[in-house]
């Protein structure tokens, strides 16, 4: 069964959102920094989507609309750095946080690499 997906931005919450049907199915939290990089800092899915390819689609279309828009990103969550070190993002101009940042960043049960 293939899923009816889409992903939007939603400026209101700083979140890019993975809807699925009619339910959101998971969310990538960002904020931009003054400097006007944005940081992506969360990312979380709702448990009943999980395992489905649902995290690889919500950030490879987030950050292709970073792309697109010519963003420089932060991936200080450790879902996000690991999706941008096995992908490529065309366009996509990444600022990589030292390692004590990213391990800083994560909450429990997240690896920072």
């Amino acid at each position: 069964m293939t899923l009816e997906t889409r992903v939007t931005r939603n400026d209101e919450t700083s979140r890019y959102e993975i809807h699925v049907g009619d339910a959101v199915g998971g969310f990538a939290e960002f904020l931009t920094s003054r400097s006007g990089r944005v940081i992506i800092t969360h990312t979380e899915l709702d448990p009943q989507f999980k395992g489905q390819g649902l995290g690889s689609i919500l950030a490879g279309e987030a950050l292709a609309d970073l792309a697109r828009r010519g963003d420089v990103v932060v991936p200080r969550c450790p879902f996000i750095a690991h999706y941008l070190k096995g992908n490529d993002v065309a366009g996509l101009v990444v600022d990589w946080p030292d390692d004590d940042d990213a391990a800083e960043s994560a909450t429990p049960g997240e690896q920072s690499s």
